[in-house]
């Protein structure tokens, strides 16, 4: 069994349709209190300190699946936006940009006896490039309230497609989640491959 240990309803469509089954379960851990790392050490740590914040019923044993999905320019990083005024400074900033998209994942297993085993834990990067967007663009966007809780501000998944020109990478890293990475962690701490649900 995975446990989930994130809010995001698009990582969850991403395991739905890659067939595993998984639960979703609270994390404790606050990822905002981590920052002034590179892209990728942040998108790591922060989802290694999701799983570790995550918290399963008692008895019950199977791996913590937590990630953190970064979008940077240069050193720039954006992360989720605070509020709308937030959201139309990221777009702004990504506006015709080739920015990168780093997805952090890590997987822990859990014994029964709530005792936590072997860690593994892997990044994910795609370039994202963005057409130009006028001011008229990203309000009409912000309307949507597709921005928000997502990193970047902007939904590749929804329609906030039709701003990215090319992405070279798997879409899933930019949507927030690799499932060969996933499938590939799991296999590292449990030693047995991820079967999807009959």
């Amino acid at each position: 069994m995975i446990y989930l240990a994130s809010r995001s309803p698009q990582r969850a469509v991403l395991l739905t349709q890659a067939g595993f089954p998984f639960t979703v379960v609270p994390s404790i851990a606050d990822e905002e209190l981590i920052h002034g790392l590179p892209p990728t050490a942040l998108a790591l740590e922060r989802a290694r300190h999701k799983a570790e914040g995550a918290t399963i019923p008692a008895g019950s044993s199977g791996v913590i699946l937590a990630a953190d999905t970064v979008v940077a320019v240069g050193r720039a990083e954006y992360g989720k936006p605070t509020d709308d005024a937030d959201a139309v400074r990221i777009l702004t900033a990504l506006s015709g940009t080739t920015h990168t998209v780093v997805t952090g994942h890590c997987c822990v297993l859990v014994n029964a006896d709530g005792s936590r085993g072997h860690a593994a834990c892997a990044v994910a990067t795609a370039q994202v490039t963005m057409r130009v967007l006028s001011p008229a663009d990203i309000a009409a966007y912000i309307s949507t309230g597709e921005h928000r809780g997502r990193a970047g501000a902007y939904a590749l998944q929804d329609t906030g497609d039709r701003f990215v020109v090319d992405v070279q990478g798997a879409k899933g890293t930019v949507v927030g989640l690799t499932i060969d990475i996933v499938a590939r962690l799991y296999r590292e701490v449990t030693g047995q491959a991820l079967e999807r649900a009959s």
